[in-house]
């Protein structure tokens, strides 16, 4: 880890804690390198997620009952 880390202390259930560790030596990395790539996954996936958002923030909005009569019609229901 670089000079610019910063230390925090999260608490992990057992599993996981273990799960985390074998993942570690399996892949040579150290538990802190194996959070950070999953933080860094997950942090791009909620980016992507607000992107689609954005992108169909136009699109018109089809009420859940008008969605239904809309399956139904179509033989979907």
């Amino acid at each position: 880890m670089g000079d610019l880390s910063k230390r925090s202390t999260v608490y992990f259930e057992p599993e996981i804690h273990h799960a985390l560790r074998v993942k570690a030596a399996n892949s040579h990395q150290s538990v802190s390198e194996v959070v950070n790539e999953a933080v860094r996954l997950a942090l791009r996936e909620d980016e992507e997620d607000l992107s689609a958002y954005d992108e169909r923030a136009a699109e018109p909005t089809l009420s859940y009952e008008a969605l239904l009569k809309d399956l139904k019609s179509h033989g979907k229901l």
